[in-house]
């Protein structure tokens, strides 16, 4: 990862009013902070491992603008009144449907199982689908099309079956 890159994950922290970012690979790790000291923003890097010893060479935006990189598993939380939240497992846009002319992966009354694709997070130009790890019924769809998510919010509730 080279310091463009790095630059490009502030600016989109700073967009998003995101305060923490991780990324691992295989040889490195990357960590930024944000937050208020002295009045002002500042960000700072995870000492603990070097940044730059294996530089991982730079993805062409026009290889994966279009493909659907990974399946992400979703973090499921069990709320009060006995449904549960499939909650984000990653910070960017929250996307219900695979292009804006298809039809939506889930809806309130939707059935999803464990494997069922409820919806697309696009993080650093990536789609990743997100899949339900529950089986159950849609009762609510808790964010909008288009909007950021961070890390652990909520994205739908369902009542299990």
């Amino acid at each position: 990862m080279d310091l463009k890159d790095i630059k490009a994950i502030i600016d989109l922290m700073k967009k998003n009013s995101i305060t923490e970012f991780e990324l691992e690979e295989k040889d490195s790790k990357l960590r930024l902070k944000r937050g208020l000291t002295g009045g002002s923003q500042a960000v700072q890097a995870d000492d603990s491992i070097p940044l730059l010893l294996n530089p991982v060479p730079a993805i062409q935006p026009a290889t994966i603008s279009n493909a659907v990189a990974t399946t992400t598993t979703s973090v499921v939380s069990v709320v009060p009144t006995g449904e549960i939240d499939i909650k984000s497992p990653m910070i960017g846009t929250f996307y219900r449907s695979p292009s804006p002319e298809a039809g939506s992966y889930a809806d309130v009354g939707t059935e999803v199982n464990s494997e069922s694709v409820v919806c697309i997070i696009e993080a650093m130009k990536v789609m990743n689908e997100i899949k339900s790890e529950v089986k159950g019924i849609i009762t609510q769809v808790l964010v909008e099309n288009g909007k950021p998510v961070e890390f652990g919010q909520p994205l739908f509730r369902v009542r299990p079956l």
